[in-house]
């Protein structure tokens, strides 16, 4: 059968090139044409466009792209009706996924949404047009479930696919100083920075990580590189500091930190999942008014997953203006030096297997899917 993916950013490229090893293990005809990244490529099939190409993020950043925004869509459009698939698989990215599912809805085309965008957080309004196009919406979490149900609309939860992903990685067994004469570094015990995958993140949260750096004199601070942005983009933001790098090595590098610095997002859940303590930190252009704002809009009590999807207080959380040197450097010292204060994280931590369903997810999720079609084919 003949499947089109579309996904905008490298989580999605992740989960979405996973979603397709299964795929070929329950359909050995399988054919894909996608949009998405390296990962995805790997697995086979015809990419139509990189996500770095098309990761357009903030109002004015859109606006001076909106030219080259509506030829991606005239592209795709244009490019899934030549294709013909089975079905179109949408992974989060809903400013661009929710048209093309109206669009596939249109011409006949039956759609699937793998891994739900955040609507449950922002936007609860685009619920409407999820019910409109989507005929199969799986979710990775399960207070995804419990919003939809809320909605009177049936979802189909298989757990979540990060398991899989940290399951298989490579490199799972490596040693911390095989780790460190791979990648030139010191022998210091490492703080992970993982400060987005978006420039307009990056240019945000990095600079104020950075300005921690000096108060722990006696660790390294590596960052976890977004694969699509480059060292020359991150140098422009560090200003000078003489920063240590990883690509393609988010993983390698949490296994072996001491903590984290997490921007949130799915990163956070990743570095739970590895067992590391963190601090989540995130910043957003407006100050203090966009925060105070955003607590109005949100429709939720936390900003990181690992808190949301256990539904308490397991990782600090700074965010806006309480996102500053001195209370990360606060909060990060507890969790380097405060056995009892850290002990407690990771004993929480291990509330997530028992809420995500453990590993598998990426099998399960390809076999409701090629059950589905084929049901409909039938």
């Amino acid at each position: 059968m003949k499947y089109y993916i579309i996904t905008g950013e490298a989580s999605g490229d992740l989960h979405a090139s996973n979603l397709m090893k299964e795929l070929k293990n329950e359909d050995a005809q399988a054919q894909f044409r996608f949009w998405g990244g390296d990962l995805m490529q790997a697995q086979g099939g015809e990419m139509v466009k990189h996500y770095r190409e098309t990761a357009f993020m903030g109002f004015v950043t859109v606006l001076k792209n909106l030219k080259t925004i509506r030829a991606n869509f005239r592209l795709c459009e244009t490019d899934l009706l030549n294709f013909a698939p089975d079905v179109l698989i949408l992974v989060d990215y809903p400013g661009f996924n929710l048209r093309m599912a109206a669009f596939a809805k249109k011409h006949g085309i039956r759609v699937h949404y793998y891994i739900s965008p955040k609507i449950w957080a922002w936007k609860e309004s685009r619920v409407k047009k999820i019910k409109a196009y989507v005929d199969r919406m799986f979710t990775i979490f399960p207070f995804e479930t419990e919003f939809y149900k809320k909605h009177n609309y049936e979802v189909s939860f298989g757990g979540n696919p990060l398991f899989d992903a940290i399951e298989n990685r490579e490199n799972k067994d490596e040693t911390f100083d095989h780790f460190i004469e791979r990648n030139q570094l010191s022998n210091k015990p490492i703080i992970a920075l993982l400060a987005g995958s978006r420039k307009q993140e990056i240019e945000r949260i990095l600079p104020v990580m950075l300005q921690v750096i000096p108060r722990f004199p006696d660790y390294q601070f590596v960052i976890a590189a977004a694969p699509s942005i480059t060292k020359e983009f991150y140098a422009s933001v560090s200003k000078g500091n003489d920063l240590s790098f990883v690509y393609n090595q988010t993983y390698d590098l949490l296994q072996q930190s001491k903590a984290a610095l997490v921007a949130s997002g799915t990163a956070t859940l990743e570095t739970a999942l590895l067992r590391i303590p963190q601090v989540v930190c995130y910043k957003m252009s407006g100050g203090s008014i966009a925060y105070r704002l955003g607590k109005m809009l949100l429709n939720i009590k936390y900003i990181s997953l690992v808190n949301l999807v256990v539904d308490k207080f397991v990782v600090k959380e700074l965010i806006q203006q309480y996102c500053n040197p001195d209370n990360i450097s606060k909060e990060l010292d507890l969790i380097i030096n405060d056995e009892v204060y850290r002990s407690k994280m990771l004993t929480n931590y291990e509330e997530l297997n028992v809420h995500l369903g453990g590993a598998g997810a990426s099998a399960r999720f390809a076999k409701m899917i090629y059950e589905d079609i084929q049901a409909i084919k039938a």
